[in-house]
């Protein structure tokens, strides 16, 4: 079996089990949405959910949240780790967003990427869940599985995001990446399958008798 070969298993495999996809980390807006995944960093999508709704109390849109100190929004986040860093950046960003943006989240790669505690990962979901532009974003779930079934020498998360792009037409891009990730929390967890036990690495590697090292 080749690459893509799998790569049409599991996309068939996916689509089944999750036939609808809805985004995790709940959010009202585009800005909410880049708030939520910012603070999703090293974090669960629970907790994150658990406390947004005491944030947008406090502030929900880029000008209001421009103007709370940087303290404050770091007492409500802290629970998500990281708070320093994370209440710096959406201070930040929001500032940002109000000076050279006109209060918007703007709908464009470099742009978001250029935003305080925004990278590649965090654009692409704002892009692909926000605004419906075509994208892959690469967590560890998806560059643990990818490398689990094969559709990735899984060097690094960029090479992920290439190998995967090729693999999959790009209308299923966005919801794909979603899949992937219930998948992996459900049933490909990082201790509860090494590459062996979960239904769609068996039916990938029946005979595969090792467990997948995976690269980071």
């Amino acid at each position: 079996m080749n690459r893509k070969q799998r790569a049409e298993i599991v996309h068939c495999r996916l689509q089944e089990l999750y036939p609808k996809t809805e985004v995790p980390l709940e959010h009202a807006d585009p800005y909410t949405l880049l708030v939520a995944v910012v603070l999703s960093a090293q974090c669960t999508d629970k907790m994150v959910n658990r406390v947004t709704p005491s944030l947008w109390k406090l502030a929900r849109t880029p000008e209001s949240m421009s103007k709370q100190p940087v303290e404050r929004i770091q007492k409500i986040i802290q629970p998500c780790g990281l708070s320093p860093q994370k209440a710096k950046a959406i201070s930040g960003l929001s500032k940002i967003l109000v000076q050279e943006h006109a209060g918007q989240v703007p709908q464009d790669f470099e742009a978001l990427e250029k935003l305080p505690g925004v990278g590649h990962k965090t654009a692409s979901v704002v892009m692909a869940q926000a605004f419906g532009v075509p994208a892959f974003p690469i967590d560890t779930h998806i560059h643990r599985l990818a490398q689990r079934w094969g559709l990735t020498n899984g060097k690094n998360v960029v090479q992920t995001e290439k190998d995967l792009k090729k693999l999959f037409p790009m209308e299923s891009w966005n919801r794909l990446h979603l899949q992937i990730i219930f998948y992996g929390r459900e049933h490909c967890t990082a201790r509860g399958c090494d590459g062996t036990v979960c239904g769609i690495c068996k039916e990938l590697y029946p005979n595969r008798q090792r467990a997948v090292v995976t690269k980071k």
